[in-house]
């Protein structure tokens, strides 16, 4: 088994280091292609208006100057050798990846471009109340047979796996729950200052739970202890809208012959 392993946090990032030695308890046939530098709320975005310059770090290990949707691009169309890989591997991140972040992450995203390839992608992050106090050994010992488990999977097209192990010491891990995705919205906690020049600006801040989360959701999974496993689906297309769209527009036959 060929592993491409990348992240949004950066080339150095110590998640990412972390998570090519987990790869290689899989194989010894590990890739590492990363952004350059911290690509965090990147989302699913390409760079299209400059060229991308990449570095070779060594002969497996390579940071490319964009987003981590540029730095899987290029790794499976031009920096990896053929066969592409046959799994990709985005993270570990510093910090959670649940519920709306799934639209801003540029982890989640890296796992997304490897899916639009057909290749099976799973995005892995490690929540954090305290960002610098962050409970890396919880991923390092759960992380390694919960990959094993899962690339056994007859896998499904235009599907990434997305995992987040609690913050909890790994021995107090609960164990693992299959989850539906979460809502909570970012953005809404916004720090408005002035700076040296005095001059106003805006920092988005995180938003902050109010209200206990939903159960069965990721959210809900990681504040009790337990791993969250979502399935996410790159078809967005909500079907039970359909018939209505198609009353609304006069199109109900074509939209039920469809």
């Amino acid at each position: 088994m060929r592993i491409l392993v990348t992240n949004d946090d950066g080339i150095n990032a110590h998640g990412l280091r972390l998570l090519e030695q987990i790869a290689r308890t899989l194989t010894d046939d590990v890739w590492v292609v990363a952004p350059e530098t911290n690509q965090s709320g990147a989302g699913h975005s390409l760079t299209l208006r400059r060229p991308l310059r990449w570095r070779k770090i060594s002969e497996r290990h390579m940071a490319v100057d964009g987003t981590p949707t540029d730095a899987v691009l290029l790794a499976i169309q031009k920096l990896i050798p053929p066969p592409k890989p046959d799994l990709v591997l985005s993270g570990i991140n510093h910090g959670a990846n649940l519920a709306e972040d799934v639209t801003y992450s540029g982890t989640i995203a890296a796992a997304m471009e490897a899916a639009l390839f057909g290749i099976p992608a799973i995005a892995l992050s490690q929540v954090a109340r305290d960002r610098h106090k962050i409970k890396w050994a919880t991923s390092e010992r759960w992380a390694p047979d919960l990959l094993r488990r899962l690339t056994r999977l007859d896998w499904p097209e235009d599907v990434l796996l997305n995992i987040n192990f609690p913050d909890v010491p790994a021995k107090k891990v609960k164990g693992v729950k299959i989850t539906r995705q979460g809502k909570k919205k970012l953005g809404d906690h916004l720090v408005e200052r002035v700076d040296p020049r005095g001059e106003p600006y805006i920092w988005i801040g995180l938003l902050k739970e109010t209200r206990p989360p939903e159960p069965g959701t990721d959210l809900a999974a990681v504040a009790e202890g337990w791993i969250s496993v979502t399935p996410i689906h790159l078809d967005m297309t909500h079907r039970p809208l359909f018939r209505q769209l198609a009353t609304v527009l006069g199109l109900a036959e074509r939209a039920e012959a469809s």
